[in-house]
């Protein structure tokens, strides 16, 4: 079985790898000529850890990550504990595996070595694939420079703005959610007494919310924060916003969320799009996975660890038949449910970060601070769904 990825990002390296761990051989494609990444945090969880187990990496992993103490809510300008629930051991215990905050260049870059050992030819950079066309026994990548690469099955890993989703089902109609994301990272030394505390917490408010962690064995705090808004709809990731606006947006917050802002040197901006769930993701010997199949919005911390879920999966089924396009099918009969209701339930938490009113707040929030003064446990009840899951098993 010999896969053709088309993009180097994390569900396309995870996959490469599960496809050598499955015994198949595997080429990545990557458009860019190098694999950069503007700096930012993303979270880890125990479902996507457990992938890592199985690979190997767990112990790789946490020696460049941070093990939050906590998950953990406050209210954005008082900052009001609504909940604070252990989650270092507790979610080893509970969920089989580690949950961690990563640095997504050190994420990337652990996965593109991993697989450059492994096999040293396997990435291709500045290689775009723009179509492909296939036959009864195999799959022709259409590259940009006007040459193909001949494969088994070809893997459309290359994230929102695909070019496989696009030959495949054409183009998407992404709706803007009237949301606009801010992003920020700081050495930890410069906060000082005002560095958030080492947990994954989200801070509410009225038509806003933000999320704060710690990356690289806490040396660096990551921000993103989320504003309603309807005069941006940029959806770049690497667009630069000014200071100002970031501080604008969230005037009158807690000093600890105006510190960071203060603090960063460089801030980010974005637009967040919606698109509906997608009903096909494979065609013949073509399979889509990640954010390419199910993009999401990013208010349930998962797009990354779905797509890493997606990359067991595939692999797995690829190796249990030699009918490629049948164990396509299986691949997105497994995965599909799981992915779209987690896209669901992200797309319905921005709604309840921002209640607006003292009412809603309190009907939202006070039965959070409630279960977690009296059944702590009721919070890690909450994502057993979630974070238990075992796609290796």
């Amino acid at each position: 079985m010999r896969a053709i990825i088309s993009g180097a990002g994390i569900g396309g390296l995870t996959a490469a790898l599960c496809f050598l761990h499955h015994g198949a051989e595997v080429t990545v494609l990557e458009r860019a000529p190098e694999l950069g990444e503007v700096g930012a945090g993303i979270q880890l969880p125990p479902n996507a850890m457990k992938v890592f187990q199985t690979l190997g990496f767990e112990d790789a992993l946490v020696d460049i990550a941070f093990r939050p103490e906590a998950l953990e809510a406050r209210m954005g300008r008082s900052g009001l504990e609504l909940f604070n629930i252990p989650v270092a051991n507790a979610a080893i215990k509970r969920w089989g595996a580690p949950y961690l905050h990563i640095y997504r260049a050190d994420y990337i870059a652990l996965l593109h070595n991993a697989l450059r050992a492994k096999r040293p030819d396997a990435v291709q950079l500045g290689t775009e694939i723009i179509g492909y066309e296939q036959t009864t026994n195999a799959i022709h990548a259409q590259l940009a420079d006007g040459s193909h690469i001949t494969g088994d099955v070809l893997i459309g890993s290359d994230g929102i703005h695909s070019r496989i989703r696009t030959t495949m089902v054409g183009d998407d109609t992404p709706v803007f959610t009237g949301n606009v994301a801010w992003r920020a990272v700081v050495p930890t030394e410069k906060l000082g007494d005002l560095a958030p505390r080492p947990t994954a917490c989200v801070w509410m408010g009225p038509g806003k919310h933000c999320v704060t962690y710690r990356l690289r064995r806490g040396a660096l705090t990551n921000f993103v924060g989320v504003v309603e808004r309807d005069d941006w709809t940029i959806e770049s990731w690497s667009e630069r916003g000014a200071k100002a606006e970031a501080l604008a947006d969230f005037d009158g917050w807690h000093p600890t969320i105006t510190h960071i802002l203060n603090e960063a040197e460089e801030l980010y901006r974005w637009a967040l799009f919606d698109r509906a769930p997608l009903s096909k993701w494979t065609d013949g010997r073509v399979a889509l996975m990640g954010d390419a199949a199910h993009p999401m919005l990013p208010f349930m911390a998962q797009g990354a660890a779905m797509a890493v879920e997606d990359a067991w999966t595939l692999a797995q089924q690829l190796a249990l038949t030699e009918n490629a396009p049948r164990a396509l099918q299986d691949y997105q009969a497994l995965r599909q449910a799981r992915a779209s209701h987690v896209q669901a339930l992200s797309r319905a938490n921005a709604k309840t970060f921002h209640k607006r009113t003292r009412l809603s707040q309190l009907g939202t929030y006070g039965p959070l601070w409630l279960a977690g003064k009296i059944v702590p446990t009721s919070i890690h009840a909450r994502q057993d769904w979630l974070y238990g899951h075992d796609v290796t098993a």
